[in-house]
């Protein structure tokens, strides 16, 4: 019978994970040019997390066997035993007692020194997801046995804890530096073509606008290929994401005011309310060519018009249930054309308890056959989505959905 393998010191895992970086980073070097400025950069940053991070190794305690037979063993090498001739081996009739370990993960985790280590590595029998831990016994002390093997498998573990602990490490990192990696590159071909990614819109604040709504510090916050065209690349108009946190923050501040004033608004309907926000955007803000940026186009949209195509839009909706959102979500989706659009979807609540509305609506926007991602929540009441178009999932928009608890005599 062959000896079991010495785990944990076949490679140097330092320099293995080096060498996993070096390869992520070089696919991106290589990615089609037109296809990285065409498909979206998170989309981009998962796939390739997923093609290069290390998956770590888990033990299936709830899994392991054992079977035992009999077994003619070699005791040559035993020095308790007075064998005259040890060049040759000697066999004499036992037990063979083979514990199968079941396991999920990269198996050549195993096969690698972590960072911390010991000079006592463990041994055993290696399969594509199961360890044999195999010990031959002239005797029948089944507890013998057991001690041994939970000896074994305990430095198994041991090192095991270690070696993933340092592909934990290294999972974590990975995003950051395929992201990083991935915007150099888009910047470089641009920069080659005398391109921008974007063309930003134009929206300056008005001179002397009322500082009662001035808007708060803005926020920074099994792998395919994410399919895209190879098209060449063109850049498109995108509202700054400074100024759509502003606007964001004078509409929240006009909900304080209808707080602060119930009796004012008490009985407004969607359409009121919109107008209300549509002064007091306007009051804020100047277009290039007219005094109004803000307008509207059918019943309660909010919007910005940029060479006839949207490129911000405001929803208001009273919450009357799941289906009244998802509908909502899908009329924002029809009116968009353009990657990177900002949207806000402001949900006035008068009827429920705010805090089960609060707590329902981002379950109900994640069940959206559009979404895409959560992005860091704003607010206990304000949450942003990712959501990509009708035809092209990758181009993206973002829905900051803004709940609010108004006066009402519903």
């Amino acid at each position: 019978m062959r000896d079991p393998e010495l785990l944990f010191a076949k490679h140097d895992l330092s320099e293995v994970l080096r060498q996993q970086e070096r390869k992520a980073l070089e696919a991106i070097e290589s990615f089609d040019a037109n296809r990285l400025l065409n498909t979206s950069v998170e989309d981009l940053v998962q796939y390739f997390v997923s093609e290069y991070q290390i998956e770590a190794v888990n033990i299936l305690d709830q899994q392991i066997s054992v079977d035992q037979a009999e077994a003619k063993i070699d005791v040559s090498r035993d020095q308790s035993r007075l064998i005259y001739d040890r060049s040759e081996p000697f066999y004499i009739s036992g037990t063979r007692v083979t514990f199968f370990v079941p396991f999920e993960g990269d198996k050549n985790l195993i096969y690698c020194r972590a960072s911390t280590f010991s000079y006592n590595p463990p041994r055993a029998f290696v399969s594509e997801k199961e360890l044999q831990f195999v010990f031959d016994r002239l005797d029948h002390n089944a507890e013998g046995v057991k001690s041994a093997f939970d000896s074994e498998l305990g430095n198994f573990k041991q090192h095991l804890e270690w070696a993933n602990r340092d592909a934990t490490q290294f999972n974590s990192q990975l995003p950051h530096k395929i992201r990083q990696k991935i915007e150099q590159r888009r910047e470089k071909i641009l920069g080659a073509r005398g391109m921008v990614a974007s063309l930003g819109f134009p929206l300056k604040q008005r001179k002397n606008a009322p500082t009662t709504y001035t808007a708060p510090v803005a926020r920074k916050k099994i792998p395919s290929l994410p399919p895209a065209t190879t098209t060449s690349f063109k850049p498109e108009p995108a509202l700054d994401m400074a100024i759509y946190d502003q606007i964001l923050g004078i509409m929240t501040n006009m909900v304080l005011v209808m707080e602060r004033s119930p009796n004012a608004f008490r009985d407004m309907k969607e359409e009121d309310l919109r107008q209300h926000f549509l002064v007091q955007l306007n009051g804020q803000y100047e277009g290039q060519a007219t005094g109004e940026t803000f307008n509207y186009q059918g019943k309660t949209d909010i919007l910005i018009r940029e060479n006839g195509k949207n490129i911000f839009i405001a929803e208001c909706k009273f919450w009357k249930g799941p289906k009244t959102l998802i509908d909502t979500i899908d009329q924002l989706l029809g009116y968009l054309s353009w990657r990177d659009t900002k949207t806000a979807l402001l949900i006035f609540n008068r009827k429920k308890k705010f805090g089960e509305v609060v707590s329902a609506i981002p379950d109900i926007v994640k069940g959206h056959s559009n979404f895409k991602r959560e992005l860091p929540r704003l607010t206990e009441t304000s949450s942003r989505y990712v959501f990509h178009q009708n035809d092209d999932s990758n181009r993206e928009l973002i829905i900051t959905v803004m709940a609010f608890d108004i006066p009402g005599n519903e």
